[in-house]
């Protein structure tokens, strides 16, 4: 199976399964043009836990736990899972709460940004620029040698945090479901309207999370990882998957209708180009930074890489900052907050760059 995803019939078909399911994703019940998206995803399971009280954006995504889930069941599948972390924990903390602030500013993670250009949404292409360029600079710093150390073996149970925690999620979301019409369960935040309110049928989005998680985890499946190697290697293995998810759900979304070109009137969408650009310049900036696009981080994370945990809470935790303090954007465009938190992060994210050179752990 490892032999089939090396090749690029085996990316390239993860990406199709990726794109399409996306789509339907939207299809039955998803925001759209959101199918899937890690950033807009993991600031809703912020909103659901209550860590922020934006309204309209707070459900618990059953597709982040079928990420963690499946690539959890692979990598145990397969004898990949591999407990371990210790490499600069703090520095993919802070990384994480960038990374999320640069997505919500532009409205998406790097999958949502491919997926909206195929949903007709040419704010897209600035964000994407963005993000090409904030990898890019990423880059840079990798080959002057910056280094966040190396992840050492770890306890079993270290590896185990945060699938369980998933798996957590789950068990509140089943014991607490939403009560018709109200905002609050017993123990979890649901939107009643805007984009929290949309989402496809609980075991539908679960299922279809398990065998992305799964699929991503056997093929490496990394957006960042696929400009970044075609940046520093020139190699095109990843960035096949990341042209027929884009193309896959092109195609399904003009099938079922879901296609609507222009830069005016997109869904969850603004048309501040700057502020596109620049949202996901830093977010790049900082998944570059950090090794990993937010799903890859997910995938990384349930094979029991406790680093890539921690850059994921970091995202969650960046998400409640974003709402809770007015950083986030909207379909109004940037806030003058989260403009000035997207200066910060960028002095961030290149100091941490600058200053993380040549500084491996044995």
């Amino acid at each position: 199976m490892q032999q089939f995803f090396e090749k690029r019939l085996g990316i390239g078909s993860v990406g199709v399964f990726i794109g399409s399911f996306a789509s339907l994703l939207q299809f039955f019940g998803n925001p759209a043009n959101m199918g899937i998206c890690v950033a807009c995803f993991g600031r809703d399971i912020a909103g659901a836990l209550g860590m922020h009280r934006a309204a309209v954006v707070q459900y618990m995504r059953p597709e982040i736990i079928g990420f963690v889930a499946g690539s959890t069941i692979a990598a145990l599948l397969f004898k990949e899972f591999r407990p371990r972390m210790g490499s600069a924990p703090i520095v993919r903390f802070v990384l994480g709460v960038f990374a999320m602030i640069g997505a919500l500013i532009f409205l998406g993670c790097p999958w949502r940004a491919f997926l909206r250009l195929a949903g007709g949404d040419l704010n897209a292409i600035t964000g994407i620029l963005g993000l090409v360029f904030g990898v890019w600079i990423g880059t840079k710093f990798l080959r002057g040698g910056y280094n966040l150390g190396r992840a050492q073996k770890a306890q079993a149970a270290a590896g185990w945090v945060l699938p369980l925690t998933m798996v957590g999620f789950l068990i509140l979301m089943l014991i607490s479901p939403q009560i018709p019409g109200e905002n609050q369960s017993r123990l979890l935040f649901y939107s009643v309207e805007g984009p929290g309110s949309m989402h496809a049928p609980l075991m539908i989005s679960l299922v279809v999370g398990l065998a992305v998680g799964f699929l991503a985890q056997r093929s490496r499946f990394c957006t960042m990882g696929a400009i970044r190697d075609l940046i520093l290697f020139k190699q095109t293995h990843l960035l096949t998957g990341l042209i027929t998810l884009t193309a896959s759900a092109f195609v399904l979304n003009l099938i079922l209708g879901q296609f609507n070109l222009g830069f005016v009137g997109q869904p969850v969408a603004h048309n501040m180009h700057v502020w596109n650009f620049s949202g996901m310049a830093l977010a790049g900036l900082a998944f570059a930074l950090a090794g990993g696009c937010p799903g890859r981080q997910l995938f990384l994370a349930g094979e029991g890489d406790g680093d890539a945990a921690i850059f994921v809470w970091g995202m969650i935790v960046g998400a409640a900052f974003a709402h809770n303090f007015g950083l986030a954007s909207s379909p109004a465009g940037a806030t003058t907050h989260g403009i000035s938190a997207l200066f910060v992060g960028l002095v961030v994210c290149l100091g941490i760059g600058f200053t993380m050179r040549g500084k491996a752990a044995a």
